[in-house]
């Protein structure tokens, strides 16, 4: 069922778990382990929880934080919290607007979506769905002209940034689909992996040196990736590893962030995804020293549940737990966040997506 309407029943979601409740009783099986599911034995999707679970706060008092300040700046727009709505490439899986109920929730709430070039229905319908901002994720299925098409035309449909996934050259077996012989959507038209394969650092210069807009490379997992992103003139890297359903055995995308803030702070924008459930794993995040945080799963969630007011609500509550996260720890301005208030700790219990929401277990 698709639920575009513009408002919904605060009292039906008032905590982030009832929206993984009621999206389960939905979504067919198949889609629900597409969303779930990583790649081989699981371990880079089990990392990313890890990753956040291993990190304890060291919360400071007696400060006055009464009035709170959540915003951040990305490509010269304010967002109300530092979070985008990351690509799902079959969104249209999970709600019949497919691409269009992320983007207009997100320009309803005051944050962006990054629209995926997997989902439909394509990025000119998404883009004249809402007068918004929004910015436009690519994977390579073309030659360099095909490339260069889709870049001219999201300048063309105003999109604010581009950004270019690269941790696809080979798509990851995810063994959850392949044991129920599933493919989604997106895998199913999904057309000319050579050129992705192909794909490489020169491209980028050529396109750096050829367009007028922000690049965003996404699946950078390294310092020295990190590092050429920078050479490059890249505007923004994104730290991601698919959410562990590309390469297996990769390490959680937490654990990767403080050398590479280290490393290229100030000279590009960092965005951060990987296993992202609560405001508090925003808080983390943003204190690792990340710009903004990616949410998908999270995201699929509230659009399996509700569609559009089903994503508007998730985000509403986000910023509530990130409200009390920030005044628990005694700040007030995110710019005055630092990993001064995170401790590596033991991490409890199981460390798959549940562990965010414990009550699920016990029949909540």
């Amino acid at each position: 069922m698709d639920n575009n309407t513009n408002s919904i029943n605060d009292e039906e979601f008032l905590v982030l778990h009832e929206f993984f409740s009621s999206a389960k009783s939905k979504l067919s099986i198949e889609t629900w382990d597409y969303l779930f599911g990583g790649a081989e034995t699981e371990t880079t999707y089990k990392r990313n929880r890890l990753a956040l679970n291993s990190l304890g706060f060291r919360p400071r008092i007696l400060r006055n934080v009464e009035h709170l300040d959540t915003t951040v700046e990305l490509f010269e727009h304010s967002l109300r919290i530092p979070v985008i709505l990351a690509p799902i490439g079959s969104m249209q899986d999970f709600v019949e607007s497919a691409g269009i109920a992320p983007t207009r929730a997100a320009a309803r709430f005051g944050i962006l979506h990054m629209l995926s070039s997997s989902c439909s229905p394509g990025l000119e319908k998404v883009a004249r769905s809402i007068e918004y901002p929004k910015i436009f994720q690519l994977y390579v299925r073309g030659d360099k002209n095909w490339v260069d098409d889709h870049i001219r035309l999201a300048i063309q449909e105003g999109y604010i940034a581009f950004c270019f996934t690269v941790d696809l050259d080979a798509y990851g077996r995810r063994e959850r689909d392949l044991a129920k012989r599933y493919r989604s959507t997106a895998r199913r038209t999904a057309t000319g992996p050579e050129h992705q394969m192909r794909f490489s650092w020169d491209d980028v210069k050529r396109i750096k040196d050829t367009f007028d807009i922000p690049l965003i490379i996404k699946g950078i997992a390294t310092v020295e990736d990190a590092e050429m992103a920078v050479v490059n003139g890249i505007e923004a890297v994104y730290v991601s590893n698919h959410g562990g359903r590309q390469l297996d055995h990769g390490l959680g995308g937490a654990s990767l962030l403080p050398e590479i803030v280290s490393a290229i702070k100030g000279k590009a924008k960092i965005i951060f995804d990987g296993g992202i459930m609560r405001g508090t794993d925003v808080i983390k995040g943003i204190a690792l020293g990340a710009d903004a945080v990616g949410i998908g799963r999270l995201q699929g969630l509230a659009a399996g549940a509700n569609g559009e007011p089903g994503i508007f609500r998730m985000l509403e509550i986000l910023e509530t737990e990130i409200q009390i996260c920030l005044r628990l720890l005694g700040v007030n301005r995110l710019s005055d966040l630092n990993s001064s208030y995170l401790r590596e700790c033991e991490p409890l219990g199981e460390n798959d997506h549940l562990s965010a929401f414990p009550l699920i277990k016990e029949g909540y």
